[in-house]
């Protein structure tokens, strides 16, 4: 991992857990139609850097160790 990358994971790693937080938060409201839901709201995300973060928190809130 290079530095630049290193500090980019760090300085919004929180930013990434808070937002993949909220969109986990609706998974009970939007019931079957979240998966298609987050999917765009993870689309509209950028940078991708900062997406495929909020994907890896999302991935581990559904599915804890």
């Amino acid at each position: 991992m290079s530095q630049g990358r290193a500090q980019f994971h760090e300085q919004y790693l929180l930013d990434a857990q808070a937002r993949a937080a909220k969109l986990f938060a609706r998974k009970s409201e939007l019931q079957g139609a979240w998966l298609n839901w987050v999917a765009g709201q993870l689309y509209e995300l950028k940078p991708a850097e900062f997406a495929s973060m909020v994907r890896r928190e999302l991935q581990r809130l559904t599915n804890p160790p």
